[in-house]
């Protein structure tokens, strides 16, 4: 995968505007927390945005904590967010 640009402070303002599940950590992370009905659920969903990472081959940090899913994304070899992150946000929020 080649390096892709990271966003400015303005274009990740006005992409995260169209995703208001997202919030920025540390500056360099976003990051979604969902809630589910039943642990299964939680897992199921899981299952699903790892079929979408591999297709995209971007790999999100993926925390389960019994019905609540942590999802935190980032570009390690552009040293933070890029439009990469952004598309798998808007893949994720589909499930």
């Amino acid at each position: 995968m080649g390096k892709h640009p990271l966003l400015t402070e303005e274009q990740l303002a006005e992409q995260l505007a169209a995703l208001p599940e997202w919030r920025v950590e540390e500056g360099k992370w976003i990051v979604r927390r969902r809630l589910f009905p039943t642990f299964m659920d939680a897992v199921a969903f899981v299952d699903r945005v790892a079929v979408i990472a591999e297709e995209m081959n971007h790999h999100p940090f993926i925390a389960l904590d019994y019905r609540k899913v942590t999802l935190r994304l980032t570009t390690w070899n552009s040293g933070g967010i890029t439009g990469i992150d952004i598309d798998s946000a808007i893949a994720y929020d589909r499930e």
